[in-house]
């Protein structure tokens, strides 16, 4: 059957919401939807989620929360650049940085506690219970904004237009082990699959929005420059082993590695970026920061800022607007994918953070086993008030209830309440721990 024709840049479609809450302020639909995200409770609990490291541990490191809002305004900068070098294209594909700002606010939402280590786990457990689906941080964002928040007494959700709820899929897909692209990273669960096909009705198969591009895009910059301040600031990045020729091959090769897909040249293009920006512009301009101990001197201070202003400003510089989306040139690519590169060689692969990691898995079974195999026909008595409305948004499927009820706690929050669960810590009956 062929599909009707449709005009999917109108301002009709893009502005379309499943439920049609209704606007009854000054503002605009799509500054309805930034808003909305803003102040959620699923946002606010960023501030207590790891971006590296635990959140909590120094004021040193970001958090989730301070994370997506450098990605939020790296969007918003990167869809006004667009804007104004292109400036009739834009307007015809219809980009409004206010969606794009929107879609980074939301895109970090579905991280569970500690990170990419309570990702893995809740994968595998949900996994282990017979749930194909298992967990993705990314689905379990598309899963926030269109089930799990509470904004309207009717409706689940945040009730997003449509043009927002696409600019969140990273990956417009559902999962399909099938195919290799589709099993590790994927959009949304199965459960939410009405949600999905409303948010990508009449867009082409596997292809993001420009909004979606504008906000990946943002989280790789942000991730790249930001993360690496942090570890700078605490001296775990060995600058001088890095500009040797041994830290050369071993960061390109370890970038070749996890890079998917690569072109056919890819190993040449990284080692040109690595001397492009790294041996030719960082370390001449900025060798003298890194090659001392970081005090937090007044000069160090505004050269790290000089630093990771220039970094931002390259990489937002190098895209450009067309009629498919963005284009960003492979070599730009390439010097953002060595930066994270070396955050994650030098501070991910760390024993330190591995060990940490270990006990952090522990707590995330310990709970949604406790979840798990308490779950009845009602969700377990101990189960704190906050979280009991998830049970009838699971559709009877225990796992995904235990999924959802943890990846709605902060990291105290599943501390405190792992802690109560095993006898570690009686606390205090007056205290529900989750609020």
């Amino acid at each position: 059957m062929k599909r009707p024709s449709v005009n999917v840049r109108s301002y009709e479609y893009r502005s379309k919401r499943r439920h049609e809450t209704p606007k009854k302020d000054q503002r605009r639909p799509f500054e309805v939807d930034r808003d909305r995200i803003q102040y959620s409770s699923a946002f606010h609990r960023l501030a207590g989620v790891t971006q590296i490291v635990r959140a909590g541990e120094s004021g040193v490191f970001h958090t989730r929360q301070q994370h997506t809002y450098k990605v939020a305004q790296i969007g918003r900068r990167l869809a006004q650049y667009c804007q104004s070098t292109d400036e009739k294209l834009a307007k015809k594909l219809g980009l409004d940085p206010e969606v794009v700002e929107a879609a980074c606010l939301a895109h970090d939402l579905g991280h569970p506690p500690f990170g990419h280590a309570g990702e893995h786990t809740l994968n595998k457990l949900v996994e282990d219970k017979g749930d194909a689906d298992g967990f993705e941080g990314n689905a379990q964002t598309f899963r926030i904004i269109t089930k799990l928040a509470v904004r309207f007494p009717l409706i689940d959700g945040l009730d997003l237009s449509r043009v927002t709820l696409a600019g969140c899929l990273k990956y417009p897909w559902l999962r399909n082990k099938k195919v290799v692209s589709r099993t590790d990273k994927w959009g949304a669960y199965q459960l939410d699959r009405e949600d999905f096909e409303f948010a990508r009705e009449y867009l082409p198969d596997d292809k993001q929005t420009l909004e979606a591009a504008l906000m990946d895009w943002a989280d790789d910059i942000a991730y790249s420059v930001h993360d690496l301040e942090d570890f700078h600031r605490v001296g775990a990045i060995p600058w001088a082993s890095i500009f040797s020729a041994e830290g050369k091959s071993s960061i390109v090769q370890n970038t070749l590695e996890k890079w998917f897909a690569p072109p056919k040249n890819a190993q040449k293009i990284l080692e040109k970026a690595f001397d492009k920006l790294l041996v030719g512009t960082v370390q001449p301009v900025f060798g003298p920061l890194l090659e001392v101990q970081y005090d937090g001197t007044r000069d160090q201070r505004f050269t790290l800022r000089n630093l990771t202003s220039f970094l931002i400003g390259r990489f937002i510089q190098a895209t450009k607007l067309t009629e498919e989306g963005i284009s960003v040139e492979l070599p730009i690519q390439a010097e953002v994918r060595l930066l994270k590169q070396i955050a994650k060689q030098f501070i991910i692969s760390s024993p330190s953070l591995a060990a940490q990691q270990h006990g952090q898995t522990q707590i995330i079974t310990d709970v949604f086993d406790a979840l798990f195999d308490n779950s009845g026909n009602t969700y377990p008595k101990f189960l704190p008030i906050k979280l009991r409305y998830i049970w009838n948004l699971s559709a009877g499927q225990k796992a995904r209830f235990a999924a959802d009820c943890i990846a709605s706690m902060t990291e105290s929050e599943v501390v405190g309440l792992h802690q109560r669960l095993t006898g570690a810590s009686a606390g205090s009956v007056m205290d529900p721990i989750i609020r």
